[in-house]
């Protein structure tokens, strides 16, 4: 083993050159203590109080606690070295981890849907409580709230650390509602208000969690990250000099904070030596937070053209 000195950020140590702040064990171990407290409490108040939007707040904590648990093994995961067999060591988990967990997240969703329906179809009325919906649907505001500010940080690096606070910043909202309902039902005793508050909230969430289930599918099926343009990309290498065509080039995610180029580059005037290749290489980190990038020198000979070479939808 060769140790890393402070302040010398190489090549080598990957996850060190990422802006990805180390302190988000301590915010999944605390989310995660938070909310299991949380949801004991709040199951407990909706069974006695037979308040729908508690219960069903608390189903919908439950699905977020597994959220948050497969988000931090995720997280865990991807810090894992790579081994013989598993090369690029366990990256891609933060990847199934954000698609899970928005996944997850529309279950539930529909899982409120079909009980607030229900609740309104049917002509019994059940009188709830509107005090305790409001005392603890508050703490609820302030857990939720608390846990998705942990992860503010970093929502705009990591799409799996996205999930997590997008998951928590979601709770707030609906244990807002909730209080809401409360307030409601002590000034009017309307006790429908419950229900229909509870399907405001899942439309809310469900175009919030939309995004998140599009983006992980797409890096699940190695598309290239929104974030990177693939023409600029393929511009950048062909404009280099000596360079006469560029093919078979593919960039894909290799976790939810890394990604990955493989290129085969044509240049007729010989193998350009290191030092291009590592400009290179440094250029597409830099303009396109491309961590990895593998190419291949052709020489261009017509007598053996690239077989993959009509493999480029470009």
């Amino acid at each position: 083993m060769h140790h890393h000195h402070h302040g010398h950020g190489h090549g080598h140590g990957h996850s060190h050159d990422l802006p990805r702040p180390k302190n988000y064990n301590r915010a999944f171990i605390l989310g995660t203590v938070l909310n299991v407290v949380f949801v004991l409490v709040e199951a407990g108040f909706g069974f006695f109080t037979q308040s729908l939007a508690l219960l069903a707040d608390a189903a919908h904590n439950l699905s977020d606690i597994m959220g948050l648990l497969l988000a931090w093994g995720a997280f865990r995961l991807s810090e894992h070295p790579p081994t013989p067999r598993f090369t690029y060591g366990f990256r891609r988990s933060s990847i199934l981890a954000a698609l899970t967990n928005s996944i997850l997240l529309m279950l539930a969703m529909g899982a409120i849907t079909l009980e607030a329906v229900r609740t309104i179809t049917s002509s019994e009325e059940h009188a709830v409580s509107g005090i305790s919906l409001i005392v603890v649907a508050g703490i609820g505001v302030i857990i939720n709230g608390l846990t998705a500010w942990l992860f503010a940080s970093g929502r705009d690096h990591d799409i799996n650390i996205k999930g997590a606070f997008l998951h928590m910043a979601a709770d707030a909202l609906v244990s807002l509602g909730v209080v809401m309902a409360g307030i409601i039902i002590l000034l009017t005793n309307w006790a429908l208000i419950d229900s229909l508050i509870s399907l405001v909230i899942v439309g809310v969430i469900v175009v919030g969690t939309w995004q998140l289930l599009t983006d992980s599918l797409n890096l699940a099926l190695d598309a290239v990250p929104r974030t990177i343009e693939p023409k600029a990309v393929q511009t950048l290498l062909a404009e280099y000099p000596g360079v006469i065509a560029v093919h078979d080039m593919h960039i894909w995610a290799m976790s939810t904070t890394e990604n990955a180029l493989t290129a085969h580059l044509v240049m007729p005037a010989g193998h350009p030596g290191d030092a291009f290749l590592q400009t290179l290489a440094k250029r597409l980190q830099d303009s396109f937070g491309i961590h990895h990038t593998t190419l291949q020198i052709e020489l261009g000979d017509t007598g053996i053209p690239c077989v993959l070479e009509s493999d480029q939808h470009l």
